[in-house]
């Protein structure tokens, strides 16, 4: 029952992660990188933050996500009647 919802858990942390990497990877940029107040993107750290978790936003895997939260019985959830067939 537990490595169930630990998998089910970890699928969702695996959707979420390319856009808190690209947030961290946006903001490192702008830290290291970005120019003084005259680039759009990287002259600020918001916008180089946003602009960094949406193209982690645009790397993640669609297919996933919508089997992910559009058919919760396929990953076991309580309820479904898969726990008590064990």
């Amino acid at each position: 029952m537990e490595h169930g919802r630990f998998k089910m858990n970890w699928n969702r942390i695996k959707l979420f992660l390319p856009v808190v990497l690209g947030a961290l990877g946006g903001f490192l940029y702008y830290n290291f990188i970005g120019c003084n107040g005259s680039c759009a993107i990287t002259g600020s750290p918001v916008n180089s933050t946003l602009y960094g978790s949406l193209m982690g936003l645009i790397l993640t895997d669609w297919k996933q996500v919508k089997l992910l939260f559009n058919n919760p019985s396929r990953h076991g959830r309580a309820g479904t009647g898969k726990e008590e067939q064990k």
